[in-house]
């Protein structure tokens, strides 16, 4: 059986903290951070949203399900252990009776091509079909493109980029961030737009990159 990987950039919220982002150790370092995104019109910050799909999404995933537990969606990243660890949303509508799986010590996987609906909260399966062999394609986002570079390697320093990174990750719940062409970016189940409005009115324009593991079928 093959190691499973986290797909492309992503990584798990656990695994995230101690090997991507160094998350801040003490409250006192993530308040003074908070202190420094204060919204543009010095408003309190509301909880970043949680918005539902208005349609189809689909996703290159694993599904886990481990002893008596609901099935979940991973799309961040996968742990390397056997069996692989991994969490996420709750995917209803799931037969592993329907797919191909590996199964060990009580824990039921699978990496698999999923299509399905978006509450907010819960994914529910429409179709299922195995993964392809090699899920990771190049962005098109033009927020890569060196001619749109962001605000954050202007405006802070390396130190105050990474709190910055820091906050966004722990904030908007990532499932992976990095930093990159002057921008933090953060991966997050699903966006419709609205929680990269919430980031670019709390934390400014052109700093924070918003990408949804959901896509939107098209």
């Amino acid at each position: 059986m093959k190691p499973l990987r986290a797909p492309g950039r992503l990584l798990g919220t656990g695994l995230a903290g101690a090997l991507l982002l160094g998350l801040c150790a003490c409250a006192e370092a993530a308040g003074s951070a908070s202190a420094d995104h204060e919204p543009k019109d010095g408003s309190m910050a509301t909880a970043p949203p949680a918005p539902a799909a208005p349609g189809l999404v689909t996703a290159v995933a694993t599904v886990l399900q481990e002893n008596d537990g609901p099935p979940e969606l991973c799309l961040g990243g996968v742990a390397e252990s056997f069996p692989p660890q991994c969490g996420g949303p709750e995917i209803t509508g799931w037969d592993w009776n329907a797919v191909e799986a590996d199964s060990a010590q009580g824990t039921i996987w699978g990496e698999y091509t999923v299509e399905g609906t978006w509450d907010g909260e819960t994914f529910r399966l429409t179709e299922a079909t195995s993964a392809p062999t090699d899920p990771t394609a190049p962005s098109d986002d033009p927020r890569l493109d060196p001619d749109n570079a962001g605000a954050v390697g202007r405006d802070l320093s390396e130190s105050e980029t990474q709190e910055l990174q820091d906050e966004v990750f722990t904030d908007l719940g990532g499932l992976g961030g990095w930093s990159e062409n002057g921008y933090v970016w953060v991966t997050v189940v699903y966006d419709d737009g609205s929680i990269q409005s919430y980031a670019d009115d709390r934390y400014g324009a052109d700093r924070v990159a918003v990408q949804s593991a959901l896509r939107d079928v098209e």
